[in-house]
């Protein structure tokens, strides 16, 4: 059996989860990396194509098929993890849906866009991590990450530079303006954390939330769009990732860290 870290990356075949796995395989340290992804199919083509990109990385990559809104692919997870390599050093919980743009153009209910971004967002993680903790806690040094984002602060709420927070004009109907299923869920993902960080902290696990800024990927609309509203290029958040799993934000666990410091709660 390798001796590698084993690292375990969800929803990672696109977006900010690919690029974490970019940054962990251009790294020279040696990892058993799990990209893990709803269908296996595309995880396999992930996992092809960064193998083809970093063919000299000391790490190797792992396809993983798993759902975290199905708790029997979630625990049918835990059995091939547990069966192959029997712990995992560093869960990184990415996988995450913005849906509001759903309720706006009528695909979606209130009521479903609603349940759908916690279920995903919040509650699937919970699930997930909660299954995968047996795996964690025989590492010699584990580490917890949730993938939150900059707009989940409370106290950010009050910053008036930041259009999301501008108040709406008076009378009914309101327009149909911002992603507050989306930032709800990940404020509640933030204390989730912090709940995480407590049953923990005695067993040695390291716990962040994780905020990588605005980027360029296809959450919640397309990587142009997000690209014309100054997002970042993605690998800049997958270097931070990778960088806080190597021990860089050791100082700050059971925060919320961005490259810039602590985000405000």
């Amino acid at each position: 059996m390798s001796s590698a870290e084993v690292i375990l990356v969800t929803g990672a075949n696109t977006g900010l989860g690919f690029e974490i796995i970019r940054a962990l395989c251009s790294s020279e340290k040696t990892y058993d990396i799990l990209l893990a992804g709803r269908s296996l199919l595309k995880a396999n083509e992930a996992v092809s194509s960064i193998s083809k990109e970093f063919p000299s990385s000391p790490s190797k990559l792992w396809p993983l098929q798993v759902d975290i809104e199905d708790d029997d692919s979630i625990q049918k997870a835990f059995e091939e993890v547990h069966s192959k390599f029997s712990k995992v050093d560093a869960l990184i919980n990415n996988a995450g849906v913005q849906l509001d743009q759903q309720l706006a153009s009528g695909k979606m209910t209130m009521r479903q866009m609603w349940n759908q971004s916690w279920n995903v967002n919040t509650t699937g993680t919970q699930v997930m991590t909660t299954i995968f903790i047996p795996l964690l806690l025989k590492s010699s040094n584990p580490r917890l990450l949730f993938i939150t984002s900059g707009i989940s602060t409370l106290e950010g709420t009050s910053n008036m530079a930041l259009a999301l927070n501008h108040p709406l004009p008076k009378g009914l109907p309101k327009p149909k303006f911002g992603i507050p299923a989306y930032r709800s869920s990940k404020t509640g993902m933030n204390m989730m954390m912090r709940e995480w960080y407590k049953t923990l902290k005695e067993d040695g696990v390291k716990v962040w939330c994780i905020s990588p800024g605005k980027l360029a990927t296809g959450l919640g609309g397309s990587v142009e769009a997000n690209k014309k509203m100054g997002a970042k290029d993605p690998a800049d958040g997958g270097k931070f990732v990778c960088a806080v799993v190597e021990g860089h934000r050791d100082a700050d666990v059971g925060k919320v860290v961005s490259v810039d410091g602590v985000q405000a709660w």
